[in-house]
């Protein structure tokens, strides 16, 4: 039985009496089930023991009251603390680096309503992780939480396992399996791919209540950064994204089929057309060009997420991580959605500097597969596209509410520079 809708109901009085006492009986009661059952059902929906949650969403919005200028003593009262000092304590036990490590990191964001019946959810502790190592024999490794050091937002589905390994962990086996299948693709012609270590048992992933857990070694390397990126990073995103192209034309289909118009023209562009106030006259004169020349895209099988941070490099070495949302598509989709990953990492500091880098990208790419006429026509049709569906997505994601503001601003940017998008 689907109990995450009785769950929610929970997590969203939590979240409006966070302020006051909470106990788990009387959250069970609500729900009408013991509270021993209450106890499981809470945390197979989240991840963690329910009065964890409660403190983790308190110690994350009182770090957020500190960081909108809240005192810390004002902050830890606020949020049922006696003392800073007991905030303190707890923040260190929970997040493992201390209140001022916290902000000076960039991470205290403002915490998001999380709505389990619309995202996949899932708040895995050390203390599990160290448990589920236990089938690598690695219990007793260090685990650390991984954080994007482009935008300082923490890695919700891995972490750090010691200096060599990554525990990954999904409650879609689907995406798990296509991401095994393509690193193994990758990895067998050569290329570095986080391919699964396998287990004592002999197998690649493991299976634990409602997630599904599998752990690769760490490439070599460091995550690409958008705002650092200087001359000549561009285009070599570009011709790197060709290369993984050429190995990813080498191996059989292993993904599903995407119809990238379909997409834009019967749900996002829909949704952006609202959010964005756009014309009649303009979604038709865009669909109508789009539609023209998407049937003679070359398709193939594609990253789908090549954003800097799923670009790992060191030195003349260089890999991919990530192909959970693998599959064919349009290939001048990646060098697009790299291209306004970067943007969107980036955008309000140097707008004009980005259209030499989404250039360079282009070029880079263009050098190494060789694109189309059709395609170099396409180009900023498939990045309107992309941003249409962004838009249209975070939209509907308040966990993403402050990126759907900026893609929005992002999309109408493009708009206004979308003669320009064509020069390249």
């Amino acid at each position: 039985m689907d109990n995450r809708a009785t769950i929610q109901k929970s997590l969203d009085y939590i979240e409006e009496y966070l302020q006051a006492e909470i106990t788990a009986a009387e959250l069970a009661e609500m729900t009408g089930f013991s509270l021993f059952h209450y106890y499981r059902l809470f945390q197979q929906a989240t991840g963690l023991p329910v009065m964890q949650y409660i403190l983790r969403r308190r110690l994350l919005h009182g770090i957020y009251a500190i960081k909108e200028g809240s005192s810390k003593i004002d902050a830890a009262l606020l949020y049922g603390f006696d003392t800073y000092a007991g905030f303190y304590k707890a923040f260190c036990r929970e997040f493992g680096s201390t209140p001022s490590e916290f902000l000076k990191s960039c991470r205290a964001k403002r915490p998001y309503r999380i709505d389990i019946t619309k995202e996949e959810h899932m708040t895995i502790t050390h203390k599990k992780a160290a448990h589920i190592l236990k089938h690598w024999n690695l219990g007793d490794a260090a685990i650390t939480d991984i954080y994007y050091e482009g935008t300082g937002n923490k890695n919700d589905s891995a972490c750090y396992v010691g200096e060599k390994y990554v525990l990954k962990f999904t409650a879609n086996l689907g995406k798990l399996k296509k991401h095994i299948e393509v690193s193994k693709a990758l990895h067998s012609i050569g290329l570095l791919s986080a391919v699964p270590v396998l287990t004592t048992d002999g197998a690649e992933f493991i299976h634990d209540g409602e997630v599904y857990f599998y752990l690769t070694r760490r490439l070599p390397g460091e995550q690409m950064v958008s705002n650092r990126f200087g001359e000549g990073d561009g285009r070599f995103v570009g011709e790197i994204i060709g290369q993984l192209h050429l190995a990813l034309s080498r191996i059989e289909d292993c993904v599903s089929e995407t119809d990238l118009l379909a997409t834009v023209r019967d749900w996002a562009l829909p949704k952006a057309k609202v959010a964005l106030n756009l014309s009649d006259a303009f979604c038709k004169e865009y669909l109508d060009t789009f539609a023209n020349l998407y049937s003679n895209l070359p398709r193939q099988i594609i990253h789908r997420d090549p954003n800097p941070g799923n670009i790992i490099c060191e030195d003349a070495q260089w890999g991919f991580i990530d192909f959970e949302l693998a599959e064919r598509n349009a290939r001048i989709y990646d060098p697009c959605y790299a291209a306004t990953a970067v943007l969107s990492e980036t955008f309000g500091q140097e707008n004009d500097k980005w259209l030499r880098i989404y250039r360079d990208i282009i070029c880079g790419y263009d050098s190494v597969v060789h694109l189309t006429d059709e395609e170099r026509k396409a180009i900023p049709y498939v990045i309107l596209a992309n941003q249409f569906v962004c838009v249209a997505w975070f939209a509907e994601q308040d966990k993403y509410a402050e990126l759907f503001e900026i893609n929005k601003r992002m999309t109408e940017w493009l708009i206004e520079k979308f003669e320009k998008l064509k020069d390249i």
